[in-house]
Formats: structure tokens, C-alpha cells, sequence
């Protein structure tokens, strides 16, 4: 298998960011949950990133000390995916995201990007906790959220799963990992 690396994109690189969002079939799993994000199509997911939009997105995410955003990258320089971590202002944890492109899915990219990811959290920016949340059927993300470290800290009624790693257990999993 081929190891990932991750790469924040410069200005110029966003469409592919454009094209990820677009996806139906990548996208599908935000399908009907609701989102009130800007160009959100709640009947496929998807997410309108519109070139008037880029600007402000990239000052936002990319260089600040909150958050991070990078694409998964092959090592000849093709994106299959993006990660983001973003801090849950006040909440003493980040939030964070993995998404693989459809058409990269089933070949290990999600668990070691997720992986590199949870480097760039507890190794380079030092946060305390992550936190994600995801339909409980997703159970492909659920075990490479496990395989990390992550523990489920609770479903709730509406079919989300919570999960949670903190340092301590990155760490201890680090340990057993050898």
C-alpha cells in the first residue's frame, strides 16, 4: 500500500477541494443530516465551494493556530482526500474530519490518513483531545477510529456515534503499537 503524506494545498490548489465537495458519492454521508453550512445540498450531501468563496475559507483555515486543513496525498503528489482539525472554542478539545474521496475508498487511505492526523494533533500542535461524530452504521470509520485510539464516549438517539482520544491514550496506543 502506498503511504500517504499530508500537504496543505496552496490557494491554487482548492478546486480539488471544489471537486471533493461536489462529489455525490463521496458526499453521501452528509446526505440528509441537516448541515447549515453554506451551499449545503441536504438531499446529496454535497457542498456548493463556490471560486468566490475560496478567499475567505483559506484565511480562515490555512496558517492559523486553531485549526488545520491538508489533503491526504499518494506520494506522486495525487490528493485522495482532505483532514481538518478545528478547535471546539472554550470546549478544551478539537473537532476533526477525514473524508476520502469515493473513488480512493477501500484501499487503506482513511485509517492512515486519520493516523497522520492524530500526529499533526498530539505530536506538532499538541492539543489536549479529539472529538468526532458520525452516523453509527459508518462501521469502516468507526474501526479505523478504534485502530487509532479513539474510544466511543456514547451514542446518542438520533444514530450519531461520539468518539474521543485524548493524548494520554494516543499515547498509550503509540506504546502498544511499539
Amino acid at each position: 500500500m502506498e503511504k500517504l503524506i499530508l500537504q496543505v494545498p496552496s490557494f491554487a490548489e482548492l478546486g480539488y477541494r471544489q471537486t471533493l465537495l461536489a462529489d455525490p458519492a463521496t458526499m453521501s454521508y452528509n446526505a440528509g443530516c441537516g448541515l447549515t453550512a453554506a451551499g449545503y445540498d441536504d438531499a446529496t450531501g454535497t457542498i456548493d465551494f463556490a471560486p468566490a468563496a475560496w478567499r475567505g475559507w483559506y484565511d480562515r483555515w490555512v496558517g492559523c493556530s486553531d485549526r488545520y486543513y491538508a489533503y491526504a496525498r499518494r506520494p506522486d503528489g495525487v490528493p485522495v482526500g482532505e483532514v481538518d482539525l478545528r478547535s471546539a472554542a472554550g470546549a478544551g478539545w478539537y473537532e476533526m474530519g477525514v473524508v476520502i474521496q469515493a473513488s480512493w475508498r477501500g484501499r487503506g487511505y482513511g485509517g492512515q490518513a486519520l493516523g497522520l492526523l492524530m500526529h499533526q494533533a498530539f505530536d506538532v500542535m499538541k492539543v489536549p483531545a479529539v472529538h468526532n461524530c458520525f452516523q453509527a452504521e459508518r462501521q469502516a470509520a468507526l474501526a479505523i477510529h478504534r485502530a487509532v485510539g479513539f474510544t466511543v464516549t456514547g451514542p446518542d438517539p438520533a444514530g450519531m456515534v461520539w468518539l474521543t482520544l485524548t493524548a494520554a491514550d494516543y499515547r498509550a496506543a503509540q506504546d502498544r503499537r511499539g
